[in-house]
């Protein structure tokens, strides 16, 4: 089941990516982002007044914070993909600087969530980046030329912002329905997007039906598909093997370019990812079931720990002393 999960999720997120480069040749960033999650959260919010159970014991506390968890996980991140995909940065390139996510997010899950990695786990994660880097270094070498420098810098921040919604919700005490956590982070989003929209006078969509298509598309598969897989993963597995799977994503967005767009696919290619393939295997393996079961445990604060054993009441012989 989760070995199912998995190749799912890669493969759904990994038409983001894909997605992403068929809505830039239709409209500009704003657009496409606002007409992607506005119909998308005036449907979920209709289904969230059919269904009113799975939204009781939400608190406002709750609530606040799965919006901020939405605006970092999903306005952030897109933003900045789609941007950098906008500038000229080739979806191959964007998802390898994805890519890096695993090791930053490793190197803070000790400290900040007390879901230490293992040896063997994190020779996983740098061989997972090697492949990565293996795939997109031909690519982002001849790209270099045409595109700006510090346009490689906008994917790096999307990443940084997906890494810390990640750990906002690993670190959430109040448990929410999947299904309430996607309508908060779709609305959010459709509110932000919309926003920006207005704010840059590209709210209007275009009238072909290509960027309906690309809409469709990226409202299918990365939202339902890669954005809700990736919070069920991480539940089920924790954040090393969840973000583990992000080493797949440049390989097999490479396979989906060149499938689609006729984008090169060579034995460097296939060397990457075969080298992120094993890098998961490491991984999944490199963790005992303590180290496992210890990953899954929840954060607890002062509050929730439970009371220390009270001493034993003194006995009679002890009172007279």
């Amino acid at each position: 089941m989760n070995a199912l999960l998995s190749a799912a999720f890669v493969l759904c997120w990994s038409s983001g990516f894909i997605g992403a480069k068929l809505g830039a040749e239709t409209a500009a960033t704003p657009t496409l982002l606002m007409w992607r999650f506005l119909p998308l959260a005036v449907l979920l919010a209709a289904a969230a007044l059919v269904s009113r159970t799975a939204w009781r014991g939400l608190t406002l506390r709750g609530a606040g914070r799965q919006i901020a968890i939405g605006a970092l996980s999903q306005s952030g991140y897109l933003l900045s993909v789609y941007y950098a995909i906008e500038l000229g940065v080739s979806s191959g390139t964007t998802a390898l600087i994805d890519g890096v996510q695993p090791l930053v997010a490793g190197a803070l899950a000790g400290p900040l969530l007390r879901q230490y990695v293992s040896r063997r786990q994190w020779l996983g994660l740098w061989l997972g980046l090697s492949g990565v880097a293996t795939v997109t270094l031909a690519d982002a070498a001849a790209a270099g030329a045409s595109v700006a420098w510090w346009a490689y810098l906008v994917p790096f921040l999307g990443m940084l912002s997906l890494v810390a919604a990640t750990f906002l919700e690993s670190r959430t005490r109040e448990p929410v329905a999947p299904r309430v956590a996607l309508t908060i982070h779709c609305a959010t989003s459709a509110v932000l997007f919309s926003g920006l929209a207005l704010a840059a006078g590209a709210a209007t969509p275009p009238a072909g039906t290509s960027f309906w298509l690309a809409t469709a598309w990226l409202v299918v598969l990365p939202t339902f598909g890669g954005y809700g897989l990736y919070w069920l993963i991480l539940r089920r597995s924790g954040i090393t093997e969840v973000n583990t799977l992000m080493f797949l994503m440049a390989p097999v967005t490479a396979v989906w370019g060149a499938l689609m767009f006729g984008e090169p696919f060579g034995v460097q290619t296939a060397l990457g990812l075969a080298v992120g393939l094993a890098a998961v295997v490491v991984v999944r393996r490199g963790g005992g079931p303590d180290r496992r079961r210890r990953s899954l445990e929840p954060v607890r604060s002062g509050a929730d720990r439970p009371a220390a054993p009270r001493p034993k009441a003194a006995g009679p012989k002890a009172a007279r002393r």
